[in-house]
Parts: structure tokens; C-alpha cells; sequence
């Protein structure tokens, strides 16, 4: 897994992103943060089970469900099932050798 620099990312708070098979950086630094890379592999690991594409279509529909639900953007993205699996997550360096297929569902 490929780990890009590009400083051009947008938004303040938007620091990276796994964009099946590469994750990309705004700050080098990152690249060696390895709670943020773990984060990261971990949402590599969703897109590849739901086949890459179809995780973008669940991804944009359930922030859609979570906005209109929670009425603010930032606890719309923090309560998508990916995004919940991935920051609980995040710190066991180890989880994506034992996660079980399609952990995400529940975190529905």
C-alpha cells in the first residue's frame, strides 16, 4: 500500500484519505504516524471487500442518512459504520490481521 504526499488536499481538518490502493497524505509527517496509517489500511481493507466502487456509493449514502440524521457534518462523518470501525480501531496495530470479513456491519 502506497503512501502519496499531496499538499493540495482540501479542507482544514482533511489531513488524508484511502483512495483504493493508495493512501494519500497532506502532510509527509503522516507517513510515519502509525495510529493515522492504521486508520487508513483499515478503510483500504473495507473499499477491497466491497469491491472498491460500491464503498463509495454505502460511504456517500450512510454521511447523507448521518447528516440528516445528526443535522451536523462533522458527527454525520464520525458516525459512518467505516469511519466508527476505523477510529475505534485505529490504535490495535494488529487488528487487521484477525478483523473478520465485513466488520464494519457492525457498526451500523
Amino acid at each position: 500500500m502506497p503512501v502519496v504526499v499531496n499538499k493540495y488536499l482540501i479542507g482544514r481538518h482533511f489531513v488524508g484519505i484511502a483512495l483504493w490502493p493508495f493512501i494519500v497524505v497532506k502532510d509527509p509527517g503522516l507517513k510515519k504516524d502509525e495510529v493515522f496509517i492504521n486508520h487508513e489500511k483499515i478503510h483500504l481493507k473495507q473499499q477491497l471487500e466491497l469491491l472498491v466502487i460500491p464503498f463509495y456509493f454505502i460511504y456517500l449514502t450512510e454521511y447523507l442518512i448521518r447528516l440528516i440524521q445528526y443535522g451536523n457534518s462533522r458527527e454525520a462523518y464520525r458516525n459512518i459504520s467505516f469511519e466508527r470501525e476505523a477510529y475505534e480501531m485505529e490504535t490495535e496495530l494488529s487488528y487487521l490481521k484477525d478483523r473478520k470479513f465485513w466488520s464494519f456491519i457492525k457498526y451500523l
